[in-house]
Protein backbone atom coordinates (compact mmCIF):
# COMPACT_ATOMS: atom_id res chain seq x y z
CA UNK A 1 0.00 0.00 0.00
CA UNK A 2 1.21 3.51 -0.78
CA UNK A 3 2.98 5.24 2.10
CA UNK A 4 4.36 8.74 2.73
CA UNK A 5 6.95 9.32 5.43
CA UNK A 6 5.85 11.96 7.92
CA UNK A 7 8.31 14.26 9.72
CA UNK A 8 7.48 13.01 13.22
CA UNK A 9 7.09 9.67 15.00
CA UNK A 10 3.81 7.81 14.43
CA UNK A 11 1.44 7.62 17.38
CA UNK A 12 0.56 4.13 18.60
CA UNK A 13 -3.18 4.74 18.20
CA UNK A 14 -4.03 4.99 14.50
CA UNK A 15 -7.72 5.73 15.07
CA UNK A 16 -8.71 8.33 17.65
CA UNK A 17 -12.37 8.35 18.65
CA UNK A 18 -14.88 9.65 21.15
CA UNK A 19 -18.31 8.07 21.58
CA UNK A 20 -21.20 10.43 22.13
CA UNK A 21 -24.84 11.09 21.59
CA UNK A 22 -25.88 13.40 18.80
CA UNK A 23 -28.61 14.67 16.57
CA UNK A 24 -29.18 15.12 12.86
CA UNK A 25 -30.62 18.55 12.14
CA UNK A 26 -31.10 21.02 9.30
CA UNK A 27 -28.57 23.84 9.58
CA UNK A 28 -29.53 27.22 8.13
CA UNK A 29 -26.63 29.43 7.04
CA UNK A 30 -27.61 33.10 6.92
CA UNK A 31 -26.63 35.24 3.93
CA UNK A 32 -24.16 38.05 4.53
CA UNK A 33 -22.44 36.42 7.48
CA UNK A 34 -18.90 35.07 7.52
CA UNK A 35 -19.27 31.33 6.99
CA UNK A 36 -17.60 30.58 10.33
CA UNK A 37 -20.07 32.78 12.21
CA UNK A 38 -23.03 31.40 10.25
CA UNK A 39 -21.98 27.86 11.14
CA UNK A 40 -21.36 28.77 14.79
CA UNK A 41 -24.77 30.41 15.14
CA UNK A 42 -26.58 27.48 13.59
CA UNK A 43 -24.87 24.87 15.77
CA UNK A 44 -25.45 27.04 18.85
CA UNK A 45 -29.14 27.47 17.99
CA UNK A 46 -29.46 23.68 17.92
CA UNK A 47 -27.63 23.41 21.25
CA UNK A 48 -24.23 22.18 20.04
CA UNK A 49 -20.62 23.36 20.08
CA UNK A 50 -19.22 20.82 17.61
CA UNK A 51 -20.30 18.61 14.74
CA UNK A 52 -20.14 18.05 11.00
CA UNK A 53 -22.08 19.11 7.92
CA UNK A 54 -22.39 18.65 4.18
CA UNK A 55 -22.39 21.95 2.27
CA UNK A 56 -23.50 21.03 -1.27
CA UNK A 57 -25.24 24.01 -2.89
CA UNK A 58 -23.72 26.65 -0.58
CA UNK A 59 -22.81 29.91 -2.33
CA UNK A 60 -19.83 31.98 -1.22
CA UNK A 61 -18.62 35.41 -2.21
CA UNK A 62 -16.14 36.69 -1.50
CA UNK A 63 -14.10 33.77 -0.24
CA UNK A 64 -10.53 32.49 -0.11
CA UNK A 65 -9.03 29.05 -0.37
CA UNK A 66 -5.80 27.09 -0.66
CA UNK A 67 -5.03 23.85 -2.48
CA UNK A 68 -2.69 21.03 -1.51
CA UNK A 69 0.91 21.65 -2.50
CA UNK A 70 4.33 20.08 -2.29
CA UNK A 71 6.28 21.03 0.82
CA UNK A 72 9.38 23.14 0.28
CA UNK A 73 10.95 22.00 3.56
CA UNK A 74 11.29 18.69 5.45
CA UNK A 75 9.04 20.06 8.20
CA UNK A 76 5.95 18.68 6.42
CA UNK A 77 5.26 15.80 4.03
CA UNK A 78 2.99 18.15 2.02
CA UNK A 79 1.79 21.70 2.48
CA UNK A 80 -0.62 24.36 1.20
CA UNK A 81 -0.52 26.52 -1.91
CA UNK A 82 -0.70 30.29 -2.01
CA UNK A 83 -4.09 31.78 -1.13
CA UNK A 84 -6.58 32.24 -3.98
CA UNK A 85 -9.43 34.77 -3.89
CA UNK A 86 -11.71 34.29 -6.93
CA UNK A 87 -14.03 37.15 -7.93
CA UNK A 88 -17.80 36.92 -7.82
CA UNK A 89 -19.98 34.19 -6.37
CA UNK A 90 -18.97 30.52 -6.25
CA UNK A 91 -21.38 27.63 -5.77
CA UNK A 92 -20.27 24.51 -3.91
CA UNK A 93 -20.88 21.33 -5.90
CA UNK A 94 -19.74 18.95 -3.15
CA UNK A 95 -18.22 19.65 0.22
CA UNK A 96 -17.92 18.62 3.85
CA UNK A 97 -17.19 20.59 6.99
CA UNK A 98 -16.01 19.76 10.51
CA UNK A 99 -16.85 22.31 13.20
CA UNK A 100 -15.12 22.50 16.56
CA UNK A 101 -12.56 24.50 18.53
CA UNK A 102 -9.09 25.81 17.74
CA UNK A 103 -7.16 27.82 20.32
CA UNK A 104 -10.33 27.90 22.43
CA UNK A 105 -12.54 29.56 19.81
CA UNK A 106 -14.88 28.20 17.10
CA UNK A 107 -13.20 26.97 13.92
CA UNK A 108 -13.94 24.71 11.00
CA UNK A 109 -12.07 22.44 8.57
CA UNK A 110 -13.69 22.35 5.13
CA UNK A 111 -12.86 20.76 1.77
CA UNK A 112 -15.01 21.25 -1.32
CA UNK A 113 -15.29 21.41 -5.09
CA UNK A 114 -17.11 24.37 -6.63
CA UNK A 115 -17.96 26.37 -9.76
CA UNK A 116 -16.79 29.97 -9.87
CA UNK A 117 -18.53 32.97 -11.43
CA UNK A 118 -16.42 32.55 -14.59
CA UNK A 119 -17.65 28.96 -14.95
CA UNK A 120 -14.28 27.55 -13.94
CA UNK A 121 -14.40 24.53 -11.60
CA UNK A 122 -11.90 24.41 -8.75
CA UNK A 123 -11.48 22.78 -5.38
CA UNK A 124 -9.58 23.07 -2.16
CA UNK A 125 -9.52 24.02 1.50
CA UNK A 126 -11.85 26.94 2.30
CA UNK A 127 -10.38 29.45 4.77
CA UNK A 128 -12.81 30.09 7.65
CA UNK A 129 -11.81 33.72 8.16
CA UNK A 130 -12.33 34.78 4.54
CA UNK A 131 -15.60 33.21 3.35
CA UNK A 132 -18.94 35.05 3.24
CA UNK A 133 -22.28 33.28 2.74
CA UNK A 134 -23.82 34.76 -0.43
CA UNK A 135 -27.31 33.21 -0.25
CA UNK A 136 -29.18 31.68 2.67
CA UNK A 137 -29.26 27.89 2.52
CA UNK A 138 -30.24 24.92 4.68
CA UNK A 139 -27.86 21.95 4.74
CA UNK A 140 -27.76 18.67 6.68
CA UNK A 141 -25.67 18.61 9.84
CA UNK A 142 -24.97 16.46 12.89
CA UNK A 143 -24.36 17.95 16.33
CA UNK A 144 -22.35 16.06 18.94
CA UNK A 145 -23.35 15.75 22.60
CA UNK A 146 -20.49 14.42 24.74
CA UNK A 147 -17.71 14.85 22.19
CA UNK A 148 -16.04 17.77 20.43
CA UNK A 149 -13.51 18.18 17.65
CA UNK A 150 -10.50 20.12 18.96
CA UNK A 151 -7.51 21.27 16.88
CA UNK A 152 -4.27 20.35 18.61
CA UNK A 153 -0.60 20.09 17.57
CA UNK A 154 0.12 16.74 15.95
CA UNK A 155 3.80 15.72 16.31
CA UNK A 156 3.56 13.11 13.55
CA UNK A 157 2.53 15.53 10.76
CA UNK A 158 3.74 18.78 12.35
CA UNK A 159 0.31 20.36 11.75
CA UNK A 160 -2.41 21.48 14.16
CA UNK A 161 -5.23 19.06 13.35
CA UNK A 162 -8.79 18.38 14.45
CA UNK A 163 -9.31 15.33 16.61
CA UNK A 164 -12.17 14.10 18.80
CA UNK A 165 -12.21 14.57 22.55
CA UNK A 166 -14.67 13.61 25.27
CA UNK A 167 -16.50 16.44 27.02
CA UNK A 168 -19.32 16.45 29.60
CA UNK A 169 -22.79 15.97 28.09
CA UNK A 170 -24.57 19.18 27.21
CA UNK A 171 -27.46 18.35 29.51
CA UNK A 172 -30.12 17.74 26.90
CA UNK A 173 -31.21 14.21 26.03
CA UNK A 174 -30.17 13.32 22.50
CA UNK A 175 -31.10 10.26 20.53
CA UNK A 176 -28.67 8.04 18.75
CA UNK A 177 -25.20 6.63 19.17
CA UNK A 178 -22.42 8.50 17.43
CA UNK A 179 -18.63 8.21 17.19
CA UNK A 180 -16.41 11.16 16.33
CA UNK A 181 -13.26 9.80 14.67
CA UNK A 182 -9.89 10.78 13.31
CA UNK A 183 -7.88 8.33 11.16
CA UNK A 184 -4.12 8.96 11.16
CA UNK A 185 -1.65 8.82 8.24
CA UNK A 186 -0.72 5.73 6.22
CA UNK A 187 -3.83 3.80 7.29
CA UNK A 188 -6.35 2.74 4.64
CA UNK A 189 -9.52 4.72 5.27
CA UNK A 190 -12.09 2.02 4.46
CA UNK A 191 -10.18 -0.74 6.27
CA UNK A 192 -9.81 1.43 9.38
CA UNK A 193 -13.55 2.12 9.55
CA UNK A 194 -14.41 -1.53 8.86
CA UNK A 195 -12.11 -2.72 11.63
CA UNK A 196 -13.41 -0.06 14.02
CA UNK A 197 -17.00 -1.20 13.47
CA UNK A 198 -16.23 -4.93 13.50
CA UNK A 199 -14.41 -4.66 16.84
CA UNK A 200 -17.47 -3.01 18.40
CA UNK A 201 -20.10 -5.23 16.86
CA UNK A 202 -21.41 -2.40 14.68
CA UNK A 203 -23.10 -3.91 11.64
CA UNK A 204 -24.37 -0.69 10.12
CA UNK A 205 -23.28 2.94 10.39
CA UNK A 206 -23.76 6.10 8.34
CA UNK A 207 -20.83 8.41 7.69
CA UNK A 208 -21.51 12.10 8.30
CA UNK A 209 -19.13 14.89 7.32
CA UNK A 210 -15.76 13.55 6.24
CA UNK A 211 -12.81 15.92 5.69
CA UNK A 212 -9.25 14.81 5.09
CA UNK A 213 -6.63 13.72 2.60
CA UNK A 214 -5.50 10.50 0.94
CA UNK A 215 -2.29 9.46 -0.80
CA UNK A 216 -3.64 9.83 -4.31
CA UNK A 217 -6.77 7.77 -4.87
CA UNK A 218 -8.01 4.52 -6.39
CA UNK A 219 -11.66 4.22 -7.42
CA UNK A 220 -13.78 1.11 -7.96
CA UNK A 221 -14.45 2.14 -11.58
CA UNK A 222 -10.73 1.98 -12.32
CA UNK A 223 -10.07 5.70 -12.01
CA UNK A 224 -6.80 6.72 -10.39
CA UNK A 225 -5.22 9.84 -8.93
CA UNK A 226 -1.44 9.44 -8.97
CA UNK A 227 -0.44 12.75 -7.39
CA UNK A 228 -0.02 11.99 -3.71
CA UNK A 229 -1.19 15.25 -2.11
CA UNK A 230 -4.98 15.61 -2.13
CA UNK A 231 -7.77 17.31 -0.24
CA UNK A 232 -10.86 15.13 0.06
CA UNK A 233 -14.51 15.50 1.09
CA UNK A 234 -16.76 12.50 1.62
CA UNK A 235 -19.96 12.93 -0.38
CA UNK A 236 -21.71 9.75 0.81
CA UNK A 237 -20.71 6.94 3.10
CA UNK A 238 -22.14 3.77 4.58
CA UNK A 239 -20.62 0.91 6.56
CA UNK A 240 -22.72 -2.24 6.47
CA UNK A 241 -22.60 -6.00 6.94
CA UNK A 242 -24.87 -7.60 4.37
CA UNK A 243 -23.70 -11.13 5.09
CA UNK A 244 -20.17 -10.81 3.72
CA UNK A 245 -18.60 -9.00 6.64
CA UNK A 246 -18.46 -5.29 7.40
CA UNK A 247 -17.74 -3.24 4.28
CA UNK A 248 -17.25 0.51 3.89
CA UNK A 249 -18.79 2.18 0.84
CA UNK A 250 -17.23 5.64 0.62
CA UNK A 251 -17.88 8.17 -2.16
CA UNK A 252 -15.60 11.19 -2.31
CA UNK A 253 -14.74 14.34 -4.23
CA UNK A 254 -11.15 15.55 -4.24
CA UNK A 255 -8.57 17.92 -5.69
CA UNK A 256 -4.85 17.16 -6.02
CA UNK A 257 -1.87 19.51 -5.91
CA UNK A 258 -2.06 20.22 -9.65
CA UNK A 259 -5.67 21.39 -9.32
CA UNK A 260 -7.03 18.26 -11.01
CA UNK A 261 -10.34 17.05 -9.57
CA UNK A 262 -11.82 13.58 -9.26
CA UNK A 263 -14.79 11.86 -7.68
CA UNK A 264 -16.13 8.37 -7.18
CA UNK A 265 -16.25 5.40 -4.82
CA UNK A 266 -12.99 4.54 -3.11
CA UNK A 267 -11.53 1.08 -3.56
CA UNK A 268 -11.50 -0.72 -0.22
CA UNK A 269 -7.97 -1.43 1.02
CA UNK A 270 -6.17 0.89 -1.40
CA UNK A 271 -6.62 4.47 -0.15
CA UNK A 272 -4.30 5.33 2.73
CA UNK A 273 -4.72 8.60 4.60
CA UNK A 274 -2.10 11.26 3.87
CA UNK A 275 -2.39 13.65 6.86
CA UNK A 276 -5.70 13.06 8.60
CA UNK A 277 -9.32 12.13 8.07
CA UNK A 278 -12.07 13.24 10.45
CA UNK A 279 -15.69 12.15 10.32
CA UNK A 280 -18.68 11.09 12.40
CA UNK A 281 -20.28 7.63 12.42
CA UNK A 282 -23.94 7.27 13.31
CA UNK A 283 -24.61 3.71 14.46
CA UNK A 284 -27.69 1.94 13.13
Amino acid sequence: MRRIKQPGPPAAERIVFAESHGLRFEMTLQAGLPLLEAVRRSFAAAGFTSGVARIDGLTLGPFAYVMPALSQTPEHAAFYSETFRPPGIARIEAGALTFGLRDGVPFFHCHALWSEATGRRRGGHILPEEAIVAEEITVPAVGLDGAVFVAEPDPETNFKLFGPAHVPPLGTTRDGRFHALRVRPNVDLASALEQFCAERGIRRATIHGGVGSTIGARFVDGGRVENFATEVAITDGLIADDGEGVQALIDVALVDFTGAMASGRLTRGDNPVLMTFELVLEVG
